[in-house]
């Protein structure tokens, strides 16, 4: 290969090509055998960026675009998708997470929730006393504690937050002077209308893909 000459390239494919023949069978210039194999050597050049290409898609550290997909599609099914407009860098984070995730302990299901919406839940297992409390002890009537039971094993209680919006395109929030009745930027809307790409479902899935098999969690889903 010439020095310079990038490896792979159309260049060097017909260095490569014309290096097997044999060198007394042609004159110094050959301007119709370089045409020819030019030709051949274009696609092997092609055949040659394909297969560097092939190769970063079958690690998690460089696969792109809909290669990472179908990674995520191979190891966790649909419970986890790529968001609107995510890049493949915060989506490759997402999948790295996703792998080494903490499963089956309160500190994991603290641990996704948090992530996931980026507010700490609040959960309470009745059988607990850290989170019971006791008789003048870590407890206070409507402030700490809560009634505790033996008669619930493997359940818990999650108060799980959606994440804070952006708000809504072009409509004020409440209490705000930018509009009035029939006017300005305000109207009746919905939680669905809010610019956020996280949803209850999504919340109640990531619950239970780090619960352990046999528990259970009884969630409530607040603002």
């Amino acid at each position: 290969m010439a020095q310079g000459t990038q490896t792979g390239g159309v260049a060097d494919m017909l260095g490569r090509l014309k290096a097997v023949l044999p060198p007394r069978w042609f004159a110094d210039e050959t301007p119709v055998l370089d045409a020819v194999l030019g030709g051949f050597a274009a696609s092997r050049a092609w055949l040659y960026s394909l297969l560097d290409a092939a190769k970063l898609q079958t690690r998690l550290a460089t696969a792109t675009d809909a290669f990472l997909d179908m990674i995520a599609l191979d190891l966790f099914g649909r419970h986890l998708a790529r968001r609107a407009g995510q890049g493949d860098a915060a989506f490759r984070a997402r999948i790295q997470a996703e792998i080494l995730r903490e499963r089956g302990t309160r500190a994991g299901l603290v641990g996704v929730l948090t992530e996931l919406t980026g507010r700490a839940p609040v959960v309470f297992e009745p059988a607990r006393p850290a989170d019971t409390g006791g008789w003048g002890v870590a407890a206070g009537y409507g402030a700490a504690g809560g009634w505790g039971s033996l008669v619930l094993p493997f359940q818990c209680f999650v108060t799980a937050y959606r994440p804070v919006g952006e708000g809504i395109a072009f409509v004020s929030g409440w209490g705000c002077s930018a509009g009035g009745y029939g006017g300005g930027a305000i109207e009746y809307a919905s939680l669905a209308m809010a610019q956020v790409q996280m949803t209850d479902a999504d919340i109640a899935a990531a619950i239970a893909g780090v619960m352990p098999v046999g528990a259970i969690a009884w969630t409530r889903i607040s603002n």
